[in-house]
């Protein structure tokens, strides 16, 4: 192919010599339309939006706008595991690759996570399954990729900025994974979440239809019943449910789906049973930090929604001070309200903009405090929290008012945590 990349952003050092290794030429800081708009097909990174004004050219060409995980599907024949959802994709994506790997399967791990897929293929890895995360964004430039297994987690208001603030185009996109597959597939599901129920109605899915669920009811291929994780027939297993190194309601359900897209991928009870017992879980989710005079300090910055903010607190067995705010993508906290009102003793509003965070939860009454950065966040959360009390950074809102990504915020916090 004859290649062109622009970024009107800064490209890497390291990125420019991968690409002037490979004699790709490349811009930066800008976009020139009469080189991009002569383009047979565009690959477009899942960040830029539709509505960009060299998109909306493109578009209007009529040149074909894919993704990368798109364009690399073509080049092999490997298994493809791929994982959506508003929430848990990178801890269940983490989880099935670690239970292959330890099963010794030849995997790789690809898409919101891991190496790009295309740079992998491009290499010549040869890997007999890719375990993939897919956001929204990325399913929406997908066309004719095919996921062998697809995960859907759940669908809750996520990223409604880019969707028009319409939650049925969101749910629609998400829908996407299924797109491509036929009755020798699987498509596992959260059975309990109502807008999935409602989507399933309207999309005439061929796969295996794997629901689960963490009560035992008709129907169900895995769920949870007298404090044992269960699979039925035709992959019957059970694994006590304190065996598992991940804890939290909102794990339940990811362990869950991992558990069923690992059984179909035919990895055994043994390798099972010790992949769930020896998993050391996510960066910046829900992740341990310290302990600093009896206040423990939990970094969740990977919680960019706030339904991800939710199952952040209610894990939370100490009284909390919460750590939120940042851009905003049309968020609606009613959700968290009543956690917030339980749990939470302090609240610290971390952004450039935090007039909606005061309108909403400054008539709970709690103390509060304004910061714009992580520094001034952690000492306010120092000065704030009393013994026996736990300091949450949950911040239901993207990071890009302040930081450059959600794991630069949770560097950031774990830097001045251990500093105090």
């Amino acid at each position: 192919y004859e290649v062109f990349v622009s970024d009107m952003g800064k490209i890497k050092e390291r990125y420019k010599d991968m690409l002037n290794n490979y004699g790709i030429e490349w811009e930066e800081g800008q976009h020139s339309p009469d080189k991009i708009l002569d383009a047979e097909e565009i690959v477009k990174s899942p960040g830029i939006p539709d509505s960009a004004p060299i998109v909306v050219q493109a578009t209007q060409k009529n040149i074909r706008i894919i993704n990368e995980i798109e364009f690399a599907g073509r080049y092999t024949d490997a298994k493809m595991i791929c994982i959506t959802g508003s929430n848990g994709k990178t801890t269940t994506t983490s989880l099935i690759y670690h239970i292959l790997k330890n099963a010794n399967y030849n995997v790789g791990l690809a898409g919101n996570i891991g190496r790009s897929l295309a740079l992998q293929i491009a290499e010549g890895c040869t890997y007999e399954y890719y375990v993939i995360e897919l956001s929204s964004f990325q399913l929406d430039n997908m066309y004719d990729f095919h996921a062998n297994i697809a995960v859907l987690l759940n669908i809750t208001p996520d990223h409604l900025d880019r969707y028009d603030n319409d939650m049925e185009k969101y749910a629609e996109s998400k829908m996407r994974i299924t797109q491509n597959q036929e009755d020798s597939d699987a498509f596992i599901y959260w059975a309990d979440d109502p807008i999935i129920q409602k989507e399933l109605k309207k999309h005439g899915i061929k796969a295996q239809h794997c629901p689960f669920s963490i009560v035992s009811k008709k129907g169900m291929i895995g769920y949870i019943e007298q404090g044992q994780y269960t699979l039925e027939t035709p992959m019957p297993f059970n694994m006590e449910q304190e065996s598992l190194s991940l804890h939290g309601k909102h794990n339940m359900y990811n362990s869950l789906a991992a558990v069923i897209a690992s059984r179909l991928a035919g990895v055994s009870d043994h390798k099972l049973k010790e992949s769930l017992s020896d998993f050391e879980g996510v960066e910046h989710r829900l992740e341990y930090v310290a302990r600093v005079r009896g206040v423990d300090y939990i970094n969740d910055s990977k919680a960019t929604n706030v339904n991800s903010c939710w199952y952040a607190l209610q894990s939370m067995t100490q009284k909390t001070i919460l750590i939120l705010g940042g851009k905003d993508k049309g968020n609606d906290y009613t959700e968290i309200a009543d956690l917030v009102r339980e749990k939470c003793v302090g609240l610290i509003y971390m952004g450039l903009h935090n007039e909606k965070l005061h309108d909403f939860f400054d008539p709970f009454g709690l103390p509060v405090a304004d910061v714009q950065s992580m520094q001034d966040a952690v000492d306010a959360a120092y000065r704030m929290a009393q013994k026996g009390e736990a300091v949450l950074l949950s911040p239901c809102c993207a990071s890009f008012d302040l930081f450059k990504s959600y794991e630069d915020r949770g560097e950031q916090f774990k830097q001045c945590v251990r500093k105090l």
